[in-house]
């Protein structure tokens, strides 16, 4: 398997789930600030010109939570639960967290992290000041959901933690506005204690070998 990934936080997802269940991955970084992602020989992976995708024979994955899904399943961990009802709650968050938390809190990542890093431009004030109250919004449902449950299916980790969680280690940088959010930092503390979560991404000489 070949798992494309740059340091961002969508490869990011793939790239912990990867390491959390030790899958036999190629890790192959595609620099986006060279235009990698634009080639002939990589949009023939992914058409969407987008970051991760995965290749597993003659399967192509593009999309970091059917990635996390399939990496998840295929080493048989409870990253992806086995119970079908649990697995539609995995779908329900993922869901959310893309139509939600994360659709916000990654325009704040963005426009903080993304626009200096690739020479995008100035800050947009407006759209930060609106994914602001968004975060705030849907931090308040997520922090509540947290209150009585370790992780978000309760007492056992899922790939949902890692979508749901992945602008947190990102928190201070991109103004996250989640400090009145108690359980919201318990989460994302027990969270740092996992190595993958941690230092998701291949060594350096890992990337030049």
């Amino acid at each position: 398997m070949k798992l494309y990934y740059f340091e961002t936080i969508n490869p990011q997802k793939a790239c912990a789930v990867a390491k959390y269940v030790n899958a036999p991955v190629e890790f192959v970084r595609v620099d986006l600030g060279k235009g990698e992602n634009r080639t002939p020989a990589y949009l023939a992976i992914n058409p969407n010109g987008k970051v991760p995708a995965l290749e597993d024979g003659d399967t192509k994955l593009w999309e970091a939570n059917a990635i996390m899904c399939h990496l998840a399943r295929k080493a048989k961990s409870d990253l992806w639960p086995s119970n079908p009802e649990k697995q539609i709650d995995v779908m329900r968050w993922l869901s959310w967290n893309s139509e939600h938390f994360t659709r916000h809190a990654g325009n704040l990542y963005f426009n903080y992290i993304i626009k200096p890093k690739f020479g995008l431009g100035e800050r947009d004030a407006k759209a930060v000041e609106e994914a602001t109250g968004f975060v705030k919004q849907f931090g308040a449902v997520l922090d509540d959901h947290l209150a009585s449950r370790t992780f978000l299916l309760g007492d056992h980790l899922t790939i949902a933690d890692f979508a749901v969680s992945v602008t947190l280690p990102y928190a201070e940088r991109i103004h996250l506005p989640l400090d009145s959010f108690k359980n919201i930092a318990r989460w994302k503390s027990l969270l740092e204690e996992i190595p993958a979560w941690r230092d998701p991404f291949p060594a350096p000489q890992a990337q030049a070998a």
